[in-house]
């Protein structure tokens, strides 16, 4: 005769390998969707990674022309300083009772000369290389690369945050963790966020973090 709690335990392990036949099916979808996921996450990571890169590129390459414009811009300078003092030093030289009328004559030339030379070191729109030309040039690059150095803080949380979102996301394929793939979610839509934000400067996420950290 079977006694009531072998009945019991019977029912009991029978309901468990039903639960586990059911659970299998569950966790294998679960695992293929979070793998996916976790595809799809380091895809992002790769655009964000290219955001960076290309902001880095874009930020050094401004810089650089940025230096040499005002490196140009401070030799057009002195070459203008340079011809307003000889033809100062000209007129002085003509005004002389000693100097002939023909020295005059090559002096006043000379004067025009170098005083036209340096109106047009001053601005020379046909060329865009006098001096205010340049400046306007010089801050053009400044501004690229301000624009470029405000991109890259949202590429580099971005893709500090799409790294951890793939390592939660691949633990909780091992885990089966639920929790675990929402928290990777949660990071990874900031990260998304971020990398959507660094292409089109929606926030100025570099002001807030220099004002931040003041």
């Amino acid at each position: 005769m079977v006694e009531t709690h072998e009945i019991a335990e019977k029912i009991h392990e029978q309901g468990e390998e039903e639960e586990e036949t059911h659970a299998a099916p569950t966790r294998d979808m679960f695992r293929r969707l979070t793998a996916i996921y976790v595809g799809v996450v380091a895809m992002f990571l790769a655009i964000a990674s290219l955001g960076g890169a290309e902001a880095t590129k874009e930020m050094l390459n401004a810089n650089i022309h940025a230096s040499d414009t005002y490196a140009f811009y401070q030799a057009k300078n002195i070459r203008q300083t340079v011809y307003q003092i000889s033809a100062a030093e000209l007129e002085l030289l003509a005004g002389g009772a000693a100097i002939s009328p023909e020295d005059k004559a090559k002096a006043a030339e000379l004067m025009k000369k170098y005083r036209d030379t340096a109106t047009r070191y001053e601005s020379d729109p046909k060329t865009g290389e006098g001096k205010q030309e340049l400046l306007d040039k010089a801050h053009e690059w400044e501004h690229e690369r301000d624009h470029a150095r405000a991109q890259l803080p949202n590429f580099e949380y971005a893709e500090a945050l799409f790294q951890i979102a793939i390592v939660l996301g691949s633990v909780a394929i091992v885990a089966a963790s639920p929790w675990l793939v929402g928290f990777s979610g949660l990071l990874a839509t900031v990260a998304l966020l971020l990398t959507i934000n660094g292409y089109f400067l929606l926030v100025p996420l570099s002001h807030a973090v220099a004002q931040a950290a003041h």
